[in-house]
């Protein structure tokens, strides 16, 4: 069984920095593209960066470009989002993705998620 566990969420001013974690269990990590999606309530869940099994390519949301890196260590089974120059508009929950897909970037190609961890960015 497939298991994703983010961490790292917490509460950081504009303009900061989080480093967001998820580590996999349960399948052959490398086998596999890893994302990072968000869903603020009330919407639908969106994409904000991937990256691919060996860690080759990396894709990004345009509102995260040039902020946020993306980044797998599969020794160790995980995956990390590297937040900088965050903005109050990025508060919302940060959900674990894991997808057959080796260009991770829809919803719909996601086979499993995380629980999700939270991000808030005061003002």
């Amino acid at each position: 069984q497939v298991r994703l566990v983010e961490s790292g969420g917490g509460l950081v001013q504009a303009g900061g920095s989080l480093e967001l974690s998820c580590t996999g269990s349960g399948r052959t990590f490398t086998s596999f593209g890893m994302g990072w999606f968000r869903q603020a309530s009330g919407k639908g869940r969106e994409f904000v960066a991937s990256v691919s099994p060996i860690g080759s390519m990396t894709s990004y949301a345009d509102s995260v470009k040039c902020r946020f890196t993306v980044s797998r260590a599969n020794r160790k089974n995980t995956l990390y989002l590297q937040m900088n120059r965050l903005r109050t508009d990025d508060t919302t929950d940060y959900f674990c993705a894991q997808s057959f897909n080796p260009r991770l970037e829809k919803y719909t190609q996601v086979g499993y998620w995380g629980q999700g961890t939270h991000v808030t960015v005061s003002s």
